[in-house]
């Protein structure tokens, strides 16, 4: 065997190594490309299925950031906010149609026309494609039926006001969530003289202010007061629980019972828009409102899909008719308000 036949063959296994480092390298680089960061303010026992099937159904690799129960949408949010110069994320999944658009009125979503919402209602996505909305919620009363008989249900949001209430009700904190966002649609709906003065009539009620939804669908199911303002989700967690409760939906025949879709937006300046474009076509398809309905009794905004016993589709419901962002704007007008009411 000559020296240079010796050279080659001991540079072989080099070259060779070098080789795998190469496409180990290329494959890093093609997996980047099916990357997306999506911060969210669904529940994560929700939201992370749904990112683990859109993995399969779209070849993405999807990395959530979750809300706490406690903070839920303010967190995320502020977060979104203070990245505004340099974005971490590629898509925001709201819980409720009014925060995206506190990024939106700040330039920081990026308008999508999504293919997948050509069969969704006009009403709940944005001409431009700013905004998408999908798989709804309802703010909804929890009633204690060993607690409260059929004909002295309460069937309006007014009626937890009235005195027979006194020390029997509970709602979230209004500084947080979706019940920040009623509160917003009720200053919308009625003006703010009648606005504020239900809210005095609630803390002059002694109405209890809990941490969150789903500790106001504890304290019904307990039995610890009688009546919680909460959302359909948590609802249908104390239903399937076998707790001792009623749901309602309210002021069907007067201002009509709020309707909140989730929504997803594309984040302006996202790292990985494409993948992030890819993500949003996935969450607006049928199959993901069929498995939120499943998974969550979130009512699917398109006709035809399916949904398990106990979760009322959208089109049986007399909606609140209201303008998302106007309730988004006067949802942060309000807040010094908010705040004082809670003693802050």
């Amino acid at each position: 065997m000559t020296i240079q036949r010796q050279r080659r063959l001991c540079r072989l296994p080099l070259l060779l190594m070098a080789a795998s480092w190469l496409l180990a390298a290329c494959g890093s680089c093609r997996s980047k490309d099916g990357q997306v960061v999506v911060y969210t303010s669904v529940d994560q026992v929700f939201s992370e299925p749904i990112f683990r099937h859109c993995e399969q159904a779209a070849g993405l690799s999807v990395r959530g950031l979750f809300d706490t129960e406690e903070t839920k949408s303010t967190g995320v949010l502020n977060r979104l906010i203070a990245e505004a110069d340099n974005p971490q994320a590629d898509v925001f999944w709201s819980g409720d149609p009014v925060r995206p658009f506190v990024l939106i009125d700040r330039g920081l979503v990026e308008p999508y026309r999504s293919p997948a919402a050509r069969d969704l209602p006009p009403g709940f996505r944005a001409d431009d494609g700013a905004w998408t909305g999908f798989a709804a919620r309802a703010r909804v009363l929890l009633v204690n039926h060993e607690l409260v008989p059929d004909d002295a249900t309460p069937r309006s949001i007014r009626d937890l006001a009235d005195p027979r209430w006194k020390g029997k009700v509970a709602i979230a904190s209004p500084l947080f969530g979706t019940t920040t966002m009623h509160v917003a649609a009720l200053f919308s709906a009625w003006g703010e003289d009648r606005a504020k003065a239900f809210l005095d009539q609630l803390r002059a009620n002694d109405v209890r202010v809990a941490s969150s939804n789903g500790e106001v669908k504890r304290l019904v199911a307990a039995g610890e007061v009688a009546v919680g303002l909460t959302d359909t989700d948590d609802a249908n967690e104390a239903l399937g629980a076998g707790a001792p409760v009623r749901v309602v939906y309210p002021d069907q025949g007067g201002i009509g019972t709020l309707v909140m879709p989730t929504v997803a937006v594309l984040i302006k300046g996202a790292p990985h828009p494409d993948a992030g474009k890819k993500l949003i076509d996935c969450l607006l398809s049928a199959e993901v409102e069929r498995r939120m309905a499943e998974s969550g009794a979130h009512m699917p905004l398109r006709a035809g899909v399916s949904v398990p016993a106990g979760v009322r589709p959208v089109s049986s419901l007399e909606p609140m008719a209201i303008d998302y962002q106007a309730v988004a704007q006067t949802m942060e007008r309000i807040q010094p308000w908010l705040r004082e009411w809670v003693g802050l």
